[in-house]
């Protein structure tokens, strides 16, 4: 028996109030502007509720009178009242609550130019990776790492950004907004974490074939904690430890992977791909596009370019297995 219409109608809607409801799950998560972890996300998360609130109110009344004189009260009406309700509730209203509405989110707008507490982290946008430079306070040489961004908790972190080839846009939804970057020219923002965890940042700028590729993890830390983990970044590579590790090392060599990619500790001192000397603790591989084990770098390795297409990196599927297997511990054991 098929139900009837009023039956149908309620399932309608149950329907509808279900997937609104499946939609708005996915609104969450490490990558999304609703799961704020700063203070100038908070702020734009608030500017956005409130706008969204008053733009629904003006939608509701036009729309309202709308359907009331079009469906409820259809007959004539005197010119001067008509006047006056299109030009005040149609034009007089919708533009003072804008103008209001503006006026105070310009007010509450974060700072993100606002200059430091001291640490200043420098990001170049590559072909499609991220360079990072790291410059406490006071210090005379950066820390340089890649693809991964580690910010202390109640701090101010100014952001020096920067293009070596076409505009790039620096993104992490959690913290705050968005910054273009534009080659030659320089520019700065500043954001401030308040929540300890693990987030993603994304280009947000169409940058070529690899652009949706161009990811990265952001991890804020308790102050103490952070402090650690740059102190060990700035040293030097651990040795390989095993006889695979230390083949995978010899391999590094003789393939010319240094010629690209340095290493602190080694020869290895290439300026051209991602610094190495940490890579075995980063969270990801490929800059926030594959999880850092063992079948995944030997794949980055051996296929390349399938993987991150028109990468700068070429292919190694000319190693077996078994030369992949060892350049991948030695480059896992890089912590």
């Amino acid at each position: 028996m098929l139900p009837d219409h009023a039956t149908r109608s309620r399932m309608s809607g149950a329907g509808k109030i279900g997937l609104a409801a499946l939609t708005l799950t996915g609104c969450g998560g490490p990558q999304s502007v609703l799961n704020t972890a700063g203070s100038d996300a908070r702020v734009l998360l608030t500017m956005l509720s409130v706008m969204l609130v008053g733009l629904v109110i003006i939608w509701i009344l036009v729309n309202g009178m709308m359907l009331f004189f079009n469906q409820l009260q259809t007959g004539a009406h005197e010119e001067r009242y008509a006047r006056y309700l299109i030009v005040g509730g149609g034009i007089f209203f919708p533009t003072l609550v804008i103008t209001a509405l503006l006026v105070w989110g310009l007010s509450i707008m974060p700072d993100q130019r606002a200059p430091g507490d001291g640490l200043r982290v420098e990001v170049t946008g590559e072909q499609w990776w991220w360079r990072i430079a790291y410059w406490p306070e006071g210090a005379e040489t950066p820390v340089i790492a890649a693809n991964e961004i580690r910010l202390p908790v109640g701090q101010r972190v100014e952001f020096d950004l920067k293009s070596a080839r076409v505009i790039h846009s620096f993104w992490i939804p959690a913290l705050g907004g968005k910054m273009d970057m534009f080659p030659g020219r320089d520019t700065r923002l500043s954001l401030e974490p308040t929540e300890v965890g693990i987030f993603r940042g994304q280009c947000a700028e169409f940058c070529g074939a690899s652009h949706a590729l161009m990811a990265f993890h952001v991890v804020t830390m308790e102050p103490a904690d952070f402090d650690a983990w740059l102190a060990a970044q700035a040293a030097p590579a651990m040795a390989p430890d095993g006889d695979l590790a230390r083949r995978g090392a010899a391999i590094f060599a003789e393939q010319g992977c240094g010629a690209c990619h340095a290493v602190r500790g080694s020869d290895a001192s290439g300026q051209v791909g991602p610094d190495l000397t940490h890579v075995g603790s980063r969270l990801s591989l490929g800059a926030g596009i594959l999880a850092p084990t063992l079948a995944n770098y030997m794949a980055w390795i051996d296929h390349t370019g399938d993987i991150k297409p028109e990468v700068e990196m070429p292919a190694y599927d000319h190693l077996g297995d078994d030369e992949l297997t060892a350049l991948a511990t030695y480059l896992m054991g890089l912590k």
